[in-house]
C-alpha cells in the first residue's frame, strides 16, 4: 500500500490531500482565519451556567459563546481552577505539579452551579470547531498530544490505545511510561507507540512537558479570553496522527511549507526525510496527481462507483442519508441476491471513503440493496467495519435493521468538507450546471450503458455543443480514440450549435434519441 500526502498552498489557505494507492481518501483545508482549531487551549471566562442544561456558556472570543457541559469539566476541575488562579496571579511559578496539592475530584453526577460560577476564569480546550450557527464545543479536561503519547495534567492514570491488540505489548508500554511519567500528569499511550523504545517515549514526553511550561508562562496576567496554547499546524498534526512507514511521498508546492514539513519529518522519522519533495513543475500540483479530477467526481449529490453502480448522498439538518444503486451493473452472477451482495460490498468500501473524504459526522443512514440471506447481511456488516478501521474519527456501526438499513454515528469535530461540483452556466441562463469534468464522466457512463444494451450492435452518434465536441476529438490520443480502444466501436460526434454548453444526446442511425 502506497500513501502520499499532497500539499497545495495558496494566499489564504493550505489544502492537504491524502492518497492511498493513488485514490483520494482524505481532503483537509487549513485557513489562515481559523482561530478555533481542535486542540487549541484558551484562558476563558464563564459567561453563564445553565442548570437546565447542566452546562455553561463560555466566552472564548468567538462571536457565539462556547458550550461546556458538566461531563466535559473533568474530575480534577477543582485542582485545575486552583492552579490556574495561582499561576495567573503569579503566586505559583513551579509548573511541574510534583509539589502541587490536588483537590478532591468533583462528583461525576453533580450540578454545574455547584462547581463553577459566572465571570470565573477557566482553562478550556477546543474539542469541536464552530459548525453552522453553533459556537465551539469545549472541555476543561485538558490533553496535550504528542507523536506517541498524550499528556493529561492533574491526573495519575496511564492508559493504552485499544487499537494495540497485544496484551504483552500493552503491559510493556505501561511499565515504561510509569517509569518516566512525572508526578501530577496522566498519560495516554497512542497506537503509534507500539514497539517503541523508552528513549523515544521519554523524548516525546519531554516535548509535551515543555509545551505545558510554555503555556503556563503565558497565563501570568493573561487577558480573558485569549489563546495560550496553539495546536500544531494542520500539516504537522496530520503527519503526527497518520504518518507511518507506508508513506512513499510528501509533495509540497510552497518552499516555506516544504522546509517546515521536512524539519518535522526529520524530527519524528529521520529515515523518511527523503520522501519530502518540493513540487516545481508548471503543472499545478493537484492537477499533476489527479486530485482536481477526483474532487470534481467524488463530491456532489451523486458519487459514481465502478461499472455503473453509484451512491446518492443527501444531507438534512438532522442526518445524512446514503442510497445505494446498482445502476446498469451487469456481471456473471446467477441471481439477484449475488448481484446485490457484490454491489453492496463495493458500496461499503466507497461509503467508508466518502465519510473520511467529506468528513461527514453525526448520524448517517445507509439504504443498501435488499438482501434476503442472513450470511450475506453479516458479510456486508463485517466488510463495512473492516473498511472503517482506518477512520481516525470515533464511530459506531449498527447491524442491518429489518428494513436493510445500516446506521452509523461518526464524531464531527470540524465543519463538513463541502465542495461544489457545479459551475455557472456559460449560456448565461443564471443557473448552476454540472462542471465539464463531471459531464465527461456522465457521458462515459451513458456510453457504457448503451454499448451493453440497446445499441450493442448499432451505430451511435453523439450530439453535443461544439466546445465539448472539440474537447472530445482534439489531441492524440483523444477521448474518442480512447473509447475506440476500449469498446472497439467508433463513436460519431456531431457538434450542435443549438445545444447548451453541457447538453448532449445519443442518437441511433435513424436519428432517434436513445439516451
Amino acid at each position: 500500500m502506497n500513501r502520499e500526502l499532497i500539499v497545495r498552498s495558496s494566499s489564504d489557505s493550505v489544502d492537504f490531500a491524502l492518497l492511498k494507492d493513488g485514490k483520494l481518501t482524505e481532503l483537509h483545508k487549513e485557513e489562515d482565519n481559523n482561530d478555533f482549531s481542535v486542540g487549541d487551549i484558551f484562558i476563558a471566562k464563564i459567561r453563564k451556567p445553565v442548570t437546565g442544561l447542566n452546562a455553561a456558556f463560555v466566552n472564548v472570543g468567538y462571536e457565539k459563546d462556547a458550550f461546556l457541559h458538566y461531563h466535559d469539566l473533568g474530575p480534577q476541575l477543582a485542582s485545575m481552577l486552583k492552579f490556574t488562579k495561582q499561576v495567573s496571579t503569579g503566586k505559583l511559578q513551579d509548573y511541574s505539579l510534583k509539589n502541587f496539592p490536588t483537590e478532591k475530584d468533583i462528583d461525576k453526577n453533580g450540578v454545574i452551579t455547584d462547581v463553577i460560577k459566572a465571570n470565573q476564569s477557566i482553562l478550556v480546550q477546543i474539542v469541536k470547531e464552530p459548525i453552522s450557527t453553533k459556537g465551539p464545543r469545549i472541555s476543561s479536561e485538558l490533553s496535550i498530544a504528542g507523536r506517541y503519547l498524550v499528556m493529561v495534567p492533574f491526573s495519575d492514570r496511564v492508559s493504552v490505545s485499544q487499537k494495540i491488540a497485544s496484551s504483552e505489548e500493552k503491559d510493556r508500554l505501561k511499565r515504561l511510561v510509569r517509569s518516566i511519567k512525572p508526578k501530577g500528569f496522566g498519560v495516554i499511550i497512542r497506537t503509534v507507540a507500539e514497539g517503541k523504545k523508552v528513549a523515544e517515549l521519554d523524548k516525546d514526553l519531554e516535548n509535551l512537558l515543555n509545551k505545558w511550561s510554555a503555556m503556563c508562562k503565558k497565563l501570568y496576567k493573561a487577558p480573558t479570553p485569549s489563546k495560550v496554547l496553539v495546536e500544531l499546524t494542520r500539516a504537522s498534526s496530520i503527519l503526527r496522527d497518520i504518518f507511518n512507514d507506508s508513506f512513499t511521498g510528501i509533495h509540497v508546492d510552497d518552499e516555506a511549507l516544504y522546509e517546515q514539513i521536512k524539519d518535522y519529518v526529520q524530527e519524528i522519522a529521520p529515515a523518511k526525510e527523503s520522501i519530502v519533495k518540493q513540487h516545481n513543475s508548471s503543472v499545478p500540483i493537484f492537477e499533476k496527481y489527479g486530485i482536481e479530477r477526483q474532487i470534481k467526481t467524488s463530491f456532489g449529490r451523486t458519487a459514481s462507483m465502478s461499472k455503473g453502480a453509484y451512491l446518492i448522498i443527501e444531507h438534512t439538518e438532522a442526518l445524512h442519508v446514503v442510497d445505494v444503486n446498482s445502476g446498469n451493473r451487469s456481471n456473471k452472477a446467477k441471481n439477484q441476491e449475488d448481484t446485490a451482495l457484490e454491489v453492496n460490498l463495493l458500496a461499503a468500501s466507497e461509503i467508508a471513503r466518502q465519510l473520511r473524504l467529506r468528513d461527514m459526522g453525526g448520524i448517517i443512514v445507509v439504504d443498501f440493496i435488499d438482501m434476503v440471506k442472513a450470511p450475506h447481511r453479516k458479510k456486508l456488516f463485517d466488510h463495512l467495519r473492516d473498511e472503517m478501521k482506518d477512520d481516525r474519527a470515533k464511530h459506531k456501526i449498527l447491524p442491518p435493521s429489518k428494513f436493510g438499513l445500516i446506521q452509523i454515528t461518526r464524531q464531527r469535530v470540524r465543519p463538513e468538507m463541502n465542495i461544489k461540483t457545479t459551475e455557472e452556466d456559460p449560456n448565461q441562463s443564471g443557473k448552476q450546471v454540472e462542471a465539464p469534468i463531471v459531464l465527461i464522466d456522465k457521458i462515459n457512463f451513458a456510453l457504457e450503458k448503451l454499448l451493453k444494451g440497446p445499441a450493442k450492435n448499432n451505430s451511435i452518434t453523439l450530439n453535443i455543443h461544439p466546445f465539448i465536441a472539440a474537447y472530445l476529438t482534439k489531441g492524440f490520443p483523444s477521448i474518442r480514440f480512447k473509447w475506440f480502444l476500449e469498446h472497439k466501436r467508433w463513436i460519431k460526434i456531431q457538434p450542435r450549435d443549438a445545444y447548451t454548453y453541457l447538453e448532449y444526446r445519443f442518437k441511433n442511425k435513424d436519428g432517434k434519441t436513445i439516451y
